[in-house]
């Protein structure tokens, strides 16, 4: 494929990814106002938002099964429609259960989603010989960002109902100028040294690795997870921070993971994946003991950010290695495994604060990005071994 189309391909998918992040994070700002709309308790709520997380898990794994029959491209473009359209039925609800009910459809668009673009993004890597997989993440960040920030913005404004349905209308006509580009051209065909060693059977060695990939994953969006939803409680409650301060604690970690991820082709270029991602894993697991075990407030900002720059590129490589490795199924067993550990991490946060503080129960993010590295540098070492 000429590079001029892969140029093309590569910035369609920097778009979507982008989009994902934008139509998510747009979403979940509203919550709170979704929450009195339906008159739901924090119980009732947190079931209907398993809605999410539910359709996403199921539909990751069946995905990967589309993506073969189909091609990761029309997946990516009919989940990216679906996304848009799911997003705006939440305020259209009156009750929690009917909210958990399109929550479902709104998770399975997510999750497909997910499976579909990383899937493309991998043969992209591969027919580009560039670790460029951080860059699609760091436009996911960055379109999170902008969505979270225009959320806050229109919040008083505009009812839930409007902005959501303006994030429709913007991924609707996104998708109508990008998806073309998807359409017209076939995924790239891999470099022939790579082309000799497929097909790529998956026997029980390529599984294990996978599923390490898919741990590597989880470890990392489980410190994600932990950190949106109970970072900004322990600098407000263990810290003595103000409202607005505590706030700044996630807005330290998520700029500085999207730093990390918009540098990350650079590091992967000289350091080469596992001492990338080891050396992220021990750069998480001493920020975090740094963020969590901190007097000061200024302290533990500092270690949140440090947090983001470790973990920003672990992610991305996991993904990209497991597809490599398997094709989509690979995506979208990482992907469930690494969005397992991302819905494991704020209850597991709260059972552990109950039983002995807030701040040790942080500490399991650094020990878990600790396993991360530790597992990373182990998969070095066996693949090292086994080349030689």
């Amino acid at each position: 494929m000429p590079g001029n189309s892969l140029t093309r391909l590569r910035a369609a998918l920097t778009v979507f990814f982008a989009l994902d992040g934008f139509v998510f994070a747009g979403w979940v700002v509203r919550i709170p106002a979704i929450k009195e709309q339906t008159n739901a308790s924090a119980s009732t709520l947190g079931l209907a938002l398993l809605g999410v997380s539910a359709g996403a898990v199921v539909t990751m794994t069946l995905t990967g099964r589309l993506c073969r029959r189909y091609g990761n491209h029309r997946v990516t473009v009919v989940c990216a429609v679906l996304l848009s359209l799911s997003v705006a039925l939440p305020p259209l609800t009156h009750s929690a259960l009917t909210l958990g009910l399109v929550l479902l459809l709104f998770g399975a668009a997510y999750g497909g989603i997910n499976v579909a673009f990383n899937s493309a993004a991998v043969e992209l890597v591969a027919a580009l010989r560039r670790p460029i997989m951080p860059s699609f993440h760091a436009a996911f960040s960055l379109g999170g960002m902008t969505g979270a920030g225009l959320g806050g913005l229109v919040a008083g404004s505009l009812s839930p109902t409007r902005h959501l349905l303006l994030l429709t209308t913007v991924g609707l006509v996104v998708t109508a100028a990008v998806g073309p580009t998807l359409l017209r051209h076939e995924p790239p065909a891999p470099p022939r040294r790579e082309r000799q060693d497929a097909p790529r059977r998956l026997d029980g060695r390529t599984r294990a690795l996978v599923l390490v990939f898919g741990l590597i994953a989880g470890c990392t969006a489980y410190g994600e997870g932990a950190l949106a939803d109970w970072g900004a409680l322990h600098l407000e409650q263990d810290l003595g921070a103000t409202a607005g301060a505590a706030a700044a604690g996630y807005s330290c970690f998520a700029l500085a993971m999207t730093v990390g991820r918009l540098t990350g082709t650079t590091l992967l270029e000289r350091l080469g994946r596992t001492r990338t991602v080891v050396a992220g894993g021990t750069t998480a697991a001493a920020g975090m003991l740094l963020g969590s075990l901190a007097p000061s407030l200024w302290a533990a900002l500092l270690g949140y950010a440090v947090t983001g720059l470790g973990l920003a590129n672990l992610f991305p490589v996991a993904v990209e290695r497991a597809g490599a490795l398997a094709g989509p199924s690979g995506v979208a067993t990482a992907s469930t495994l690494g969005y397992g550990g991302m819905l494991l991490g704020p209850p597991a946060i709260g059972f552990m604060a109950d039983w002995f503080t807030l701040p040790a129960a942080l500490t399991s993010v650094a020990l878990l990005a600790a396993v991360a590295a530790a597992v990373g540098a182990l998969v070095g070492l066996a693949t090292r071994r086994a080349g030689g």
